[in-house]
């Protein structure tokens, strides 16, 4: 169990990284610190991106949760392949972080997703299989 915790504990780190880095980029529009001389926000370019990012964390992650307390409830010995699944999607969703935050390549975006989707999405066909 602990094993599947972990790749959890590492998306809510990142979430919490992603809170952190929206709150210094609206700081400038918010309290004024680190504005520009002409009073303007110099993380403006991004403070969308990192807002719509963090939205993201709770959409299609919201099956990847639900599918780990399925599995830990469950309460038996866990496959090895949903703790690589889990991995894959959490280091999938900091890809698809960085590609979104930082980049304007929808289709390098698409593909992040794309194996953030199929990680989860095989996930649960392993979990019903199994449990058919």
């Amino acid at each position: 169990m602990t094993t599947l915790l972990t790749p959890v504990f590492f998306h809510i780190v990142w979430c919490a990284l992603l809170y952190a880095l929206l709150t210094i980029a609206r700081a400038p529009v918010v309290w004024g610190v680190g504005q520009r001389k002409d009073g303007s926000n110099p993380f403006g370019n991004i403070q969308s991106k990192i807002s719509a990012n963090l939205s993201n964390q709770f959409e299609w992650p919201l099956f990847f949760y639900i599918a780990i307390v399925l599995l830990i409830a469950m309460d038996e010995p866990i496959d090895s392949v949903q703790i690589y699944l889990a991995w894959v999607f959490v280091i999938g969703r900091v890809l698809h972080s960085i590609v979104q935050i930082f980049t304007d390549n929808i289709r390098l975006r698409g593909m992040v997703f794309t194996v953030n989707f199929v990680a989860v999405l095989a996930m649960w066909v392993l979990l019903v299989i199994e449990h058919i």
